[in-house]
């Protein structure tokens, strides 16, 4: 979901006087424990994260190579000035400049402006004392009439321009999966830690009861040996968690931006979501019910299309050039002050033509044009088959974690009922503390399980995200 800018920077500016720390920073941390939720943790990546502002890089490339095309349209203005003089004799002095605006259909428009003069000018050079204007026009009457490569590239242009749009989904959404992994495995390590110090509390307690129940007589001494066992057991499983914590909010620090692109730090008061489990799929936008998606506006078989057509463009392009060039030009010619009055008699024309007579290199170009263009559309075509199929895929992963989850939760539920069982006999004298480790052990892979098959669900419901590619 997502949620204001206003809300995202005074968030931010929460968490970094409350709850983070910049990673230079030595400011004092709080004593008090506060939730940063998933829904918030999204909102702030998709704000403010390098990932994210690089992707938006991808549309400005795109509009760049837009404005490149459209560049070939632009008009142009030309000029060319040579001078000879030697011993006190000019040869010539010829100047010639124009201004050319192309135009959409290869038809080119022309305004030129000619004054030579000098005592070996070539005859053809001869122009008026005022010089000689002409206004004309150029037509590509076989190729390049329908289509050329200034019309090809800004289509293309345009192609991009969407693709670009298309791409930069696709990379927001593996930001947001690579983020949210991240997120995950800080949640997975945090309850993991949580467990193991409620069951090193839970040891160091029974080791304390032991000892004064050895002093009292009612136990043996070896039996403080055993629970001990225990208790440095814990206690490792508990350091080795912390250890695991540790790393996993560092990695989760390096998705956490403020909009100054400054880095922060997820301090130790900080905790995950713990209602994570009911609120992912909405989060994620997800809809549990259905598993008949839309795939028709996917961002990537949008992207393929949008190369299909590119390579369209190319094909058409390629067939244009089996055409003959054959160009067409006229030009009105009048010295500057008699440009208004107009006289047929006055101007240049002129024709060129060139045909290859074999024509085998532009037949290739075709051939290679219609083999790419085809194997795009095979593509796109096997590219939404395999999205169907791995929608359908994760959305079984997902119905069977579920299903795993809640098996695994009697289990957890049976396991501590059996745990709670020997606890009693132990203190009616009927059983060891052997038996009461073992139960416990039994308890705590349960447990370690639940939490495990939990991350295995989130990660599967962000991968059916990226599947699904909903930004």
């Amino acid at each position: 979901m997502e949620i204001s800018k206003l809300h995202i920077y005074v968030f931010s500016l929460f968490l970094i006087g409350m709850f983070f720390g910049v990673q230079k920073g030595n400011a004092q941390e709080e004593t008090f424990n506060e939730t940063f939720t998933y829904e918030e943790f999204l909102g702030v990546v998709k704000k403010y994260h390098p990932l994210v502002r690089q992707a938006d890089l991808i549309l400005t490339t795109s509009e760049a190579k837009l404005l490149k095309a459209r560049g070939y349209f632009d008009p142009k203005v030309t000029a060319d000035f040579n001078k000879k003089r030697y011993k006190d004799t000019e040869y010539y002095s010829l100047f010639n400049g124009s201004f050319k605006i192309p135009t959409w259909y290869g038809v080119e428009l022309k305004a030129a402006f000619d004054k030579n003069q000098g005592d070996y000018i070539n005859p053809e050079n001869y122009v008026p004392e005022d010089g000689l204007a002409s206004f004309g026009i150029s037509v590509p009457v076989g190729q390049g009439l329908w289509i050329n490569k200034r019309m090809a590239e800004v289509k293309k242009g345009k192609l991009y321009q969407e693709l670009g749009d298309y791409e930069r989904t696709l990379a927001v959404v593996d930001a947001i999966t690579e983020a949210s992994a991240a997120y995950f495995d800080w949640k997975q390590q945090y309850d993991k830690a949580k467990l193991y110090e409620t069951f090193y509390e839970n040891a160091k307690e029974r080791q304390e009861w032991i000892v004064k129940s050895i002093v009292l007589g009612e136990l043996s001494p070896i039996d403080s040996v055993e629970s001990g066992i225990n208790l440095k057991t814990r206690r490792l499983e508990w350091e080795q968690a912390n250890l695991k914590l540790t790393k996993s909010r560092l990695s989760l620090s390096n998705y956490i931006w403020t909009e100054d692109e400054i880095p922060l730090e997820v301090s130790e008061q900080m905790q995950p979501e713990e209602t994570l489990k009911d609120n992912i799929l909405s989060v994620l936008n997800i809809n549990p019910v259905s598993e008949e998606v839309d795939l028709e506006n996917h961002p990537k078989l949008k992207a393929l299309s949008t190369k299909i057509a590119m390579k369209d463009v190319d094909r058409r392009l390629m067939a244009n050039k089996l055409l003959p060039k054959l160009n067409v030009n006229y030009n009105y010619i009048a010295t500057p002050d008699y440009i208004d009055n107009y006289n047929w008699d006055d101007y240049k024309i002129g024709a060129s033509l060139s045909f290859p007579i074999l024509l085998r290199k532009e037949r290739a170009d075709v051939k290679i044009a219609k083999a790419e263009l085809s194997n795009a559309q095979y593509g796109l075509k096997f590219q939404m088959q395999e999205l169907q199929n791995k929608v359908k895929a994760k959305f079984a992963e997902l119905n069977s974690y579920q299903e795993q989850i809640l098996m695994n939760a009697d289990l957890v539920s049976d396991y501590q009922q059996m745990h709670n069982a020997e606890v009693r006999l132990f203190e009616m004298g009927e059983s060891s503390i052997f038996y009461i480790n073992t139960r416990e052990n039994k308890l705590v892979k349960a447990r370690v399980s639940q939490i495990e098959l939990e991350n295995d669900y989130f990660l599967i419901a962000a991968e059916l995200y990226r599947t699904l590619a909903i930004l």
